[in-house]
């Protein structure tokens, strides 16, 4: 039977006993009548091991959590249908644009999609750990008429937060893909888009598509065009509006990587106003790390531009292989992400794919003390 993992000391670690106590100062300060565990992934294909234990994370952390100060807790899972579908470069402008999966596949296309590859796993976490969890595409949260009147109410200020956002250029850039029907191409860069704030209630956005030329969408509350905006950019107004939700407090859950650019966000978000403590909670979960020390990438496995990682199986890139049923899978994630808890320098490091496989599949052993 193995042991734990053999974790150094780090100074985070050094401070708390447990890892979810890294929470405990904003539960205090907010003293919330509720708490939202936020995390999101683009639906690109089949969650890899990285994606499915910082969710069975979520949902351990939120039940820790709930427990320690009676606090409801639920998880909130952010389905980024907004993700690349198809990008193809346009012949006569030489730019490039992509559809979307949204546009691609549909609303009815996207529901399967999370219904097939996601919503398995978060309904056991769920009946597991007794967390309630519900999802929201991303298509359905920028119709929304707050996060639609927060992007409005960001717009006139988004000179002070725009090299936040895109500190090499300055252009945080939105795609506003061609309404036109059975269309839904946009300009992957934003080249040729432009922005036009004209009142507090409505915008317009000009762009140009590489099927039917020039065109221009009004945004305002209650909707016109759908409203894509660039990574960082998206979670500044996903993060701006959760921020005026009154009695809740919001975490956001990500994997490790996302440490480098919530700097940036959380800076964006300064500009636009926010003290340090309106800033939402953020937890980083670890990373799955190849042998070279690179995050676990399938798409670069499945280019061809990296290899499976030694020690690592092909259903760590595709959890729908793994070599058993569902609930024995379910059992292996949350026996893994007790271990992760178990100490605080457990979960605030990374993990080589083959140390997390590891884990997964040995039989569970008590807890032994890093040294």
């Amino acid at each position: 039977m193995t042991t734990y993992p053999v974790s150094p000391n780090t100074v985070l670690a050094n401070a708390l006993k447990h890892a979810e106590d890294v929470l405990t100062p904003r539960v205090l300060d907010v003293a919330p009548d509720r708490i939202v565990f936020v995390v999101g992934t683009q639906i690109n294909g089949a969650p890899h091991i990285g994606t499915s234990l910082v969710q069975s994370l979520t949902f351990a952390v939120a039940a820790r959590i709930r427990d320690k100060f009676g606090v409801p807790t639920e998880v909130r899972f952010g389905a980024l249908d907004n993700a690349p579908y198809a990008i193809v470069t346009d012949q006569k402008s030489g730019h490039r644009y992509q559809q979307s999966y949204a546009h691609a596949l549909g609303e009815q296309g996207v529901v399967e999609q999370v219904d097939k590859l996601y919503r398995p796993l978060f309904a056991a976490l769920s009946e597991r750990l007794h967390v309630p969890y519900s999802v929201e595409t991303y298509s359905q949260q920028q119709a929304g008429e707050h996060f639609r009147r927060t992007w409005l109410l960001a717009l006139p200020r988004m000179d002070a937060a725009r090299w936040w956002l895109a500190p090499s250029s300055g252009v945080a850039h939105l795609r506003v893909p061609c309404p036109r029907p059975a269309c839904g191409w946009a300009e992957k860069h934003a080249e040729r888009t432009h922005v036009r704030h004209v009142s507090a209630e409505r915008a317009t956005v000009s762009a140009v598509c590489m099927h039917h030329g020039e065109y221009e969408v009004t945004i305002d509350p209650d909707g016109g065009g759908y409203l894509d905006l660039a990574t960082l950019y998206r979670n500044l107004i996903k993060e701006l509006a959760v921020t005026s939700r009154r009695g809740a407090l919001y975490v956001m859950v990500k994997g490790g990587d996302w440490v480098f650019g919530s700097q940036l966000v959380d800076g964006a978000l300064q500009a636009l106003g926010l003290t340090c403590g309106q800033l939402p909670a953020r937890l980083f979960c670890p990373m799955i790390l190849s042998d070279t020390g690179a995050k676990l990438s399938k798409s670069l496995i499945r280019e061809g531009r990296a290899t499976l990682p030694e020690g690592a199986a092909p259903w760590m890139l595709d959890t729908r292989d793994w070599p058993g049923s569902l609930p024995e899978y379910i059992d292996k994630l949350l026996n893994t992400a007790e271990v992760v808890l178990s100490d605080p320098r457990h979960f605030f490091r990374s993990y080589s794919a083959g140390e997390l496989g590891r884990m997964m599949t040995s039989p569970a052993a008590r807890s032994v003390p890093a040294p």
